[in-house]
């Protein structure tokens, strides 16, 4: 009876724990696309399309499935994907809870107990509720609870397979308990079709396992359970993983080009018997009738899933499967139930990740987006493999002062390796068939600049690498190298000596940046407290961990009281634990450890939860220094892990007043442990809510679509980056928006699937046009070349020409070789007038040709290099073939993309809202930047405000994502104000000013280093020119705010050691630095030319009043009254002070 009860209450809490955290995330979710690769995930699952590799197929289908709910409100299909993500957070926290209470009830009730007491039910469910609630509230998993991403539901399988290998200890001595080990392979066989990352469970779920079936379980014998538990990983990540698809590409190879049957027929065949191989020896296994059947049936299964084709020898499977037959033949009784497990577990697996054959349908489909084109098992191998983002060094290999080795003809040293791809067909009735292709080279590296563990590695990170080492260039030894090697592969004598770190060096490196900085600094921000939601990169005032506590924070940081409000107290990420989390969990950890030998076996199987999924991949990923964003969402299993011991934390607390109390009264001991541990979540929600809650938010999609609402019809518009392309295409393919417009992604343009993409019509944009054909860029036949310079101007359809040909071949060395100098794309203005490119007024100075210094320009993206790549060359070639069609199709480039993907195209482009138009009209000097006419129309009248120009738009959270992309915004509005002004056009600049400070308001973000000054400036100097009061008091506001922004920085900075003010960003030194340079002091000349000086010094003694910093006095401004209005009187004032340096 009182098991029973327990179960009622415990099965009731823990979905009290789903309502709790669902309302929660429910109630703060983005009701839209998020940025970074949100967008691209809630397009995949409303059209199942193909995203980047290594794709999520499940999500994709588990996303569809949550859209098909709404209807067909396309508004509300990112809500939906949302709202799937934040209950399978939920889900995550109920198995938390569930976890939690198995654990603890192991660990304080013995077993067989007919009875629990109440002091220990009240101490079980505490810790549950304590533990659970701790994690959904904390900052990690919030934060991806309520965004579209996959990790909710990656999380949500690891929770599930956990509880499940606890559900199994409960039941693992009843018959058919094996069901649970078998559903947990299908669950690890889904979660691989959304995330690796649930592997990474199995060696915990193996030592439940051993510690369950062995009655005296040992140190031995746990190491050689976490040796099976590496192996099984091993097995699954490099043998079923890739060798599914490894054994389906023998198949489709022999049956398309031997046979020559379609594409795909292999794959058909292969998947064929791959199924009835396993019902085969299943069949066998239960039947139990010929032992030769079952050995030979369970060895074809084995085969088929690919398990024993790992690495690239076929040696490897041969004798594999050669050792199993020989195994199998000569046991003396053959373990049944063990095969039947294998056996049964591969196939769940299989069936879960036999869902990436999604992809290959969809790809045959040619959706729009289908990245990587993985329509044949081939191209779906490299997709799985990741193999456009290289490959990483982690146990051995090369360092940042790496070279390769050269052959005695001066040739790269190297291996190449080829794969198979479709034949590109000159006519569409010539057979399918593949073809071999050189897919890479593996370059031969000098071996004595290679070193065991290498963390630094990449060349192009080098003076970062050394910033977080510690060293200089000095600091490197030099080592004696070779430089070349034989053709019969024997590398030279050393001819040189060159520079390597020491191991020491590398260590620190991986201590400070990948362990510290890219863990540790994590995990305190979930258990300790954050000091604000700014992206870090080692300075001491943006995304630290803080506890709270003055004493600890001002001795690493600095005093963290003086810290500018917008960085500290008045940021919404600024959140404060005062450790509580991180000491109940270190509670909970020794409690559990020293709770008797269970209390170790379980100390053992959380440790390496929360191993495996934090440390273990600090250790895989091998980061490199200025992550494009911060990465804690990859290590949300090792907070979930810690979140165990939090919760176990209550039964330390327990313990404690238990022995307080001498005893007496446990049940009060473990009511008060439980109130005093859910004070811990309820801190942390106190202070978490605020920077999580995104109710309101439209940014992502309203700024997406103010990228598409700044070009003209049928576009062609180039990004580059996440958050200038997922956006629109989110805005395009889900909510139907601006499907006119072609997106081209400059960084996926190097690829030949994607440059071919661009034939296919897209829903109602055309084809985009280029003359380069689909051979001149088959299989990577133009990827990179090399231009040698040469003093002359050629038409660009000549260089084209020649560049596509086979005279340009470089034979042996992959690439091509051309001479160039600049290149020229000859106009037809009145094509131009006609088409709307120019105004009939602009054709008068407009150019008839487009002349680019092609070598400079490309010298400025490769860091002095005039080497070409196909995304270059063919950005020239859709160039030249819209001007050619005559300008029916306008070119932009997104106002984000890095000046130097522009290729000499600078003085003719022009902003018209968030992009700039490539058009005849020469500007050298960028006197003029935007379009006015264009611009202004798109500004005034369509664009998109995300929520932002709401009457409560001061409590929508904005984190720094929202806030670069914010900037961008008011940066092309000002940019448009500038050229109205610089045309005489006052009040179209006037309402341009008026419109951004209205729907982009100060009070969610502050405008910052110089755009702040010189709205103000615009504000009021059109507002005199116009005699617009408003616009005055307006101008003069902006002034006073920045002002006030500004001025606590410096008493903040002059607080700061040298070493700590080294690390502060630029801009942030701006703001006070005197010298070459100082924000505030721009602004304080700026409102006494405006107000006089009597009513600026009001404003700064009340300034000083409220902040205690005497601006007058430290700029010496009490030499400056109304008798001159001439902000040179305060910048001479300045000169003379005395105390114009911090110190």
């Amino acid at each position: 009876m009182m098991n029973r009860r327990y179960n009622i209450i415990n099965n009731s809490l823990g979905w009290l724990c789903f309502l709790i955290a669902g309302v929660s995330y429910l109630l703060t979710i983005e009701p839209t696309a998020s940025f970074w690769d949100c967008p691209e995930f809630i397009s995949q699952g409303f059209k199942l399309e193909v995203g980047h590799p290594p794709g999520n197929p499940i999500f994709m289908l588990a996303a569809r499935f949550a859209i098909n709910l709404i209807g067909g409100d396309v508004t509300k299909v990112a809500m939906a994907v949302n709202s799937m993500n934040a209950l399978l957070s939920a889900g995550t926290i109920m198995l938390l809870f569930w976890t939690i209470t198995h654990l603890m009830r192991r660990l304080i009730v013995k077993d067989g107990s007919e009875s629990i007491s109440t002091a220990k039910i009240i101490t079980i469910f505490g810790s549950g509720l304590v533990g659970a609630l701790a994690y959904a509230w904390s900052d990690t998993f919030w934060y991806s609870a309520v965004e579209g991403e996959v990790y909710s539901f990656s999380s949500f399988c690891t929770a599930l397979v956990f509880w499940l290998i606890l559900k199994w200890e409960n039941r693992a001595d009843m018959p058919h308990s094996d069901r649970y080990l078998v559903l947990i392979a299908y669950i690890i066989g889904v979660s691989i079709a959304v995330h690796l990352l649930n592997l990474l469970c199995i060696p915990a779920i193996v030592l439940v396992f051993y510690y369950k079936k062995w009655a005296a379980p040992t140190a031995k014998g746990s190491l050689m359970a976490l040796l099976l538990s590496f192996v099984i990983v091993a097995l699954i990540l490099f043998g079923l993983v890739p060798g599914f698809i490894e054994v389906a590409q023998y198949f489709e190879l022999f049956f398309v080009n031997t046979l020559g049957l379609g594409f795909n027929t292999g794959v058909i065949v292969y998947t064929i018997l791959a199924v009835v191989s396993f019902i085969w020896s299943l069949r066998e296994l239960y039947a139990q009738k010929s032992a030769t059947r079952i050995s030979v049936s369970f060895i074809a299964a084995i085969f088929f899933s690919g398990v024993p084709f790992i690495g690239h020898s076929l040696w490897i499977p041969v004798f594999v499967l050669a050792g199993l037959g020989v195994y199998l033949a000569t046991t003396r009784k053959l373990p049944v139930r063990i095969l039947t497990l294998v056996t049964l577990s591969v196939m769940v697996i299989f069936a879960g990740y036999s869902s990436y054959a999604l992809l290959l349908i969809r790809s045959s489909a040619k959706t729009p987006m289908n990245q990587n084109a993985p329509d044949n098992v081939f191209d779906l191998g490299s997709y799985l493999n990741r193999e456009q983002y290289g490959e990483t060094p982690r146990l051995y290999g090369t360092t940042f002062g790496s070279d390769v080795l050269r052959t005695p003809d001066g040739s790269p040293a190297g291996t190449e390796e080829y794969n198979y791809a479709k034949q590109v067909k000159q006519n569409p009735g010539d057979p399918d068939r593949y073809v071999k292709v050189l897919s890479r080279t593996r370059y031969d590296y000098i071996p004595q600049l290679n070193m065991v563990f290498p963390r630094l590695y990449s060349r192009d990170h080098r003076a970062e690498y050394m910033k977080w080492a510690g060293i200089t260039e000095s600091d490197l030894p030099t080592v004696a190298c070779s430089s070349t090697v034989g053709y019969d592969g024997k590398v030279g004598p050393a001819t040189k000596r060159m520079k390597r770190p020491t191991f020491g060096q590398n260590l620190n490196y991986f201590i400070n940046y990948q362990l510290v900085h890219m863990y540790f600094r994590y995990f305190m921000w979930n258990f300790a407290g954050r000091q604000n939601d700014l992206q870090g990169n080692g300075e001491v005032n943006r995304g630290n961990w803080i506890s709270g506590i003055p004493a600890i924070d001002n001795a690493r940081l600095g005093d963290q009281s003086l810290l500018p409000p917008d960085q500290g107290r008045d940021n919404k990420g600024h959140n404060v634990f005062y450790m509580l989390p991180l000491l109940l969990g270190v509670a909970g950890l020794l409690w559990q450890s020293m709770r008797g030998q269970r209390g170790i076996e379980q100390f053992w199987v959380v440790f390496f939860l929360f191993f495996m999924t934090g440390i273990a991949i600090v250790l895989y990923l091998n980061q490199t220094p200025s992550q494009p964003r911060e990465r804690d969402y990859a290590y949300a299993g090792s907070f979930y892990a810690f979140a165990i011991w939090i919760g176990l934390g209550v039964g330390a607390i327990a313990e404690g007043l238990e022995s307080l109390l001498k005893k007496k009264d446990s049940t009060a001991a473990g009511a008060i442990a439980s109130v005093i541990g859910l004070i811990v979540p309820l801190q942390m929600v106190s202070q978490t809510w605020d920077d999580h809650d995104r109710s309101g938010r439209y940014t992502a999609r309203d700024f997406g679509m103010n990228y598409l609402s700044s070009l003209d019809e049928n576009a062609i518009i180039f990004t580059n980056g996440d958050n200038d392309t997922f956006p629109l295409w989110y805005a395009q393919e889900v909510e139907g928006y601006r499907t006119d417009v072609r997106v081209i992604n400059l960084s996926y343009l190097t690829t030949d699937w994607y440059a071919e993409q661009q034939r296919l019509p897209s829903y109602q944009a055309a084809p985009v046009p280029m003359t380069a054909t689909a051979l001149d860029l088959a299989n990577g036949r133009r990827q990179s070349g090399y231009l040698m310079e040469a003093d002359t101007v050629v038409p660009v359809s000549d260089f084209l020409r020649h560049y596509y040909s086979s005279e340009a071949d470089m034979p042996g060395m992959g690439y091509a070789v051309d001479v160039a100098g600049s290149i020229s794309f000859p106009v037809d203005i009145d094509a131009a007038v006609a088409a709307g490119r120019i105004s009939p007024e602009e054709a008068a100075y407009a150019a008839d040709t487009i002349e680019v210094d092609m070598i400079t320009a490309l010298k400025r993206k490769n860091q002095g290099q005039s080497i070409i790549t196909q995304g270059d060359v063919l950005t020239y070639d859709i160039l030249a073939a819209a001007i050619d069609g005559g300008w029916k199709r306008p070119v932009y480039f997104a106002n984000t993309v890095p000046d130097s993907y522009y290729l000499g195209l600078q003085p003719y482009m022009y902003t018209t809202g968030m992009a700039q138009e490539v058009i005849p009209v020469y500007n050298a000097d960028q006197i003029k930047e935007a379009n006015t006419e264009k611009a202004y129309r798109n500004v005034m009248e369509r664009f998109r405000w995300g929520g932002l120009d709401a009457e409560d738009s001061g409590d929508v959270y904005l984190d720094e994502t929202v806030k670069r992309m914010l900037a961008s915004t008011r940066n092309a509005m000002l940019s448009v104000a500038s050229s109205l002004i610089a045309e005489g056009q006052s009040q179209k600049a006037l309402d341009v000013l008026m419109t951004m400070d209205t729907k982009l308001p100060m009070c969610v973000m502050p405008y910052g280093v110089q755009v702040g000054d010189a709205v103000a400036y615009y504000m009021i100097s059109l507002g005199e020119q116009l005699a617009n009061d408003q616009a005055i008091e307006r101008g003069e506001e902006i002034l006073r705010q920045e002002i006030m922004t500004a001025v606590h920085y410096i008493p903040y900075i002059r607080s700061l050691t040298p070493a700590r003010r080294a690390t502060l960003q630029a801009s942030d030194r701006a703001m006070v630095e005197y010298g070459d340079y100082s924000y505030i002091f721009d602004l304080i000349v700026r409102y006494v030319y405006s107000v006089g000086a009597d009513s600026a010094t009001d404003y700064l003694n009340e300034v000083r009043d409220k902040t205690g910093v005497d601006l007058i006095r430290m700029f010496n401004l009490d030499r400056m009254d109304d008798s001159s209005d001439d902000p040179e009187v305060a910048e001479t004032a300045v000169e003379t002070s005395t105390d114009s340096t911090i110190s």
